[in-house]
């Protein structure tokens, strides 16, 4: 079947190489991970909608990072669940549900970068702007600022994979524990040197452009804080900045991991696994590292769960 035009439309999916014993134990832990993903930044979504006291632009911005994780995780994890209790030779997927999968993939790849890139542009100016940040960051911006990260994700990952599907298919497996660009484009025995090309070009840019943007932005907000003798300042500027660099670390190490094993065959199961993690360990660990350590957003989480308790009894 390999070296025929592959005519119908299902395709094989690798997925997770697991022993029969070891099946439900690793069900059970992704399907927990799952759960507290999806409750965390559900719940975030809920509370700064909520509450009148949140509404301000930095979390409004802050709600396109909990909307993203959830894209991140159940565009993956659900399908990957049920393909963890199938044999090997029974995980099936269309061709069409698996295009509609890596492009979602790929929107949550790209967003988590222009997201957290629009939040370093708030910080900076909240910190080097205070008297104008009301002035600059208003309810306009704040829709601008999004709908350009969102749109540009979108932009981006339709070019990609529309260079992708104009293939035709002579294979049947997708080589990954679900579907991306890369594993689309290797099912052609065609040319696919502008996809390698393209993903490659691309990939760069983002990377550059999201770590030197982010960089620039800390580096103004650093020469700041040392010029400053506001102690106050420096306060918040430390306990707001902290909390994002951290969560972008998370983003871009679990990212280039990924992105840096695929250039390696021989370390197919490792990049797996770190495809895996992309997509539970930055949207599992968002909403702790940024949505708790945020004084305002604890303060309200702490107020609402003692409420809670209060009313049980």
């Amino acid at each position: 079947m390999d070296n025929l035009t592959f005519t119908n439309s299902i395709l094989l999916v690798e997925g997770l190489k697991v022993t029969p014993q070891s099946s439900y134990p690793i069900f059970i832990l992704l399907l927990l991970v799952y759960v507290f993903a999806m409750g965390c930044n559900i719940g975030l979504i809920i509370l700064i909608s909520t509450e009148k006291n949140l509404h301000h632009p930095m979390h409004f911005l802050f709600c396109n990072l909990p909307v993203n994780d959830i894209l991140g995780t159940t565009v993956m994890l659900p399908r990957l669940l049920q393909d963890i209790l199938r044999e090997a030779s029974e995980r099936y997927m269309t061709y069409v549900e698996c295009v509609v999968q890596a492009y979602f993939v790929h929107i949550f790849a790209a967003a988590s970068h222009y997201v957290l890139m629009i939040m370093a542009f708030d910080r900076y100016v909240a910190i080097c702007n205070p008297l104008r940040y009301s002035a600059i960051m208003t309810n306009k911006m704040v829709v601008k600022l999004s709908v350009s990260a969102w749109g540009l994700s979108v932009f981006i990952v339709s070019i990609m994979l529309g260079l992708t599907i104009r293939l035709s298919r002579c294979r049947s497996k997708i080589e990954n524990p679900f579907c991306d660009n890369a594993s689309l484009f290797k099912l052609s025995c065609e040319n696919v040197v502008i996809n390698n090309v393209f993903g490659i070009i691309y990939t760069v840019i983002v990377f550059t452009f999201s770590l030197g943007s982010v960089f620039i932005t800390y580096t103004k907000i650093a020469t700041v804080c040392i010029t400053s003798k506001n102690k106050s300042l420096n306060s918040k500027a430390i306990k707001t900045c902290s909390t994002h660099i951290a969560v972008y670390i998370i983003m871009f190490v679990s990212c280039a991991t990924m992105v840096f094993l695929h250039r390696f065959p021989e370390y197919s199961e490792n990049r797996k696994l770190a495809s895996i993690m992309f997509h539970i360990v930055p949207p599992g660990l968002n909403p702790l590292v940024y949505g708790i350590q945020t004084k305002e957003i604890r303060q309200k989480f702490v107020k609402l769960l003692y409420r809670n308790k209060v009313n049980l009894k």
